[in-house]
């Protein structure tokens, strides 16, 4: 073989060899972009995942934070719905407690109102001995109807005329601007036992108190309604409409009968029965 053959062959070698170097070349090329791109690929996504992963939690926070303001707001406007509602009911009972001052200034109508507390406070001690305590103010009239009392008690409860001692100790008078912080009574009679042990109050300012907390739920309810829903002046119509109810309940002791309720409430001074009141047809 010359010279010229052996080059002729180095060359061709030559040539594969560079062929096979850069096809090499080119598959390492070609795999380096896929693996980059796959990586790429990867850490992109893992920083999207991050990114709605941290959206998530802070679209939360401001959901929360949202429910949050919405509880505060919503327990806000109850508790201005339930402070007017308490406002409207104290105001109206305060205007029918003024109102039943004017209860004793008719003498015909009290006295039989003063009669038949008394009856109605004797059916409840059934003491065949009672101390009786009134205002002083009082003590004419609850003296003019004590025997007509005494004897219709007999008749309903089918014993003796009991024997009824008025006490030397007054209940407070009617309340004054003079005297408005002091104790003070609108009329009516307490009774107790003779040991002291059972006290009746069957006053009218304990008969207002009975009113307010059995017979006036739902006017009160009815008031509120009104009160969010209609204008300012509309509200003076409900009180009037609820302190004549509380008015008409006291005066309809007239026509009660008897206690059906056996629970205590404690005043300052003695136990008050407070029953859920029974009229007669």
């Amino acid at each position: 073989m010359n010279d010229a053959d052996v080059s002729k062959q180095i060359q061709q070698m030559v040539r594969f060899i560079r062929q096979e170097a850069e096809e090499k070349a080119n598959e390492i090329s070609v795999s380096a972009e896929e693996e980059f791109n796959i990586e790429k690929l990867q850490l992109v996504e893992a920083e999207k995942k991050k990114i709605r992963q941290e959206y998530e939690r802070k679209e939360k926070q401001v959901q929360i934070r949202k429910k949050i303001e919405y509880s505060m707001q919503l327990n806000a406007s109850r508790i201005k719905v339930l402070q007017a509602q308490d406002d409207l009911v104290n105001s109206m009972k305060e205007d029918a407690s003024k109102e039943l001052l004017n209860v004793s200034h008719h003498h015909h109508s009290y006295e039989h109102l003063l009669k038949d507390l008394i009856v109605q406070g004797l059916l409840r001690l059934k003491e065949p001995s009672v101390l009786l305590r009134c205002r002083k103010a009082d003590l004419h009239h609850v003296r003019s109807v004590l025997h007509s009392a005494k004897e219709e008690y007999a008749e309903k409860a089918k014993v003796h005329p009991p024997e009824i001692i008025v006490d030397n100790i007054h209940l407070p008078p009617a309340p004054s601007h003079h005297n408005a912080h002091d104790p003070f009574c609108s009329g009516g009679v307490v009774l107790a036992s003779r040991d002291g042990k059972i006290v009746f109050e069957n006053t009218l300012d304990a008969r207002l108190d009975v009113v307010f907390r059995k017979k006036l739920p739902e006017d009160a309810s009815v008031s509120i309604n009104s009160y969010k829903t209609h204008a300012i002046r509309k509200r003076r119509g409900w009180r009037l409409l609820a302190k004549g109810l509380a008015v008409n309940w006291i005066i309809a002791l007239g026509s009660l009968d008897i206690f059906s309720s056996k629970r205590v409430y404690k005043n300052s001074e003695c136990y008050i029965f407070c029953a859920e009141i029974i009229i007669r047809d």
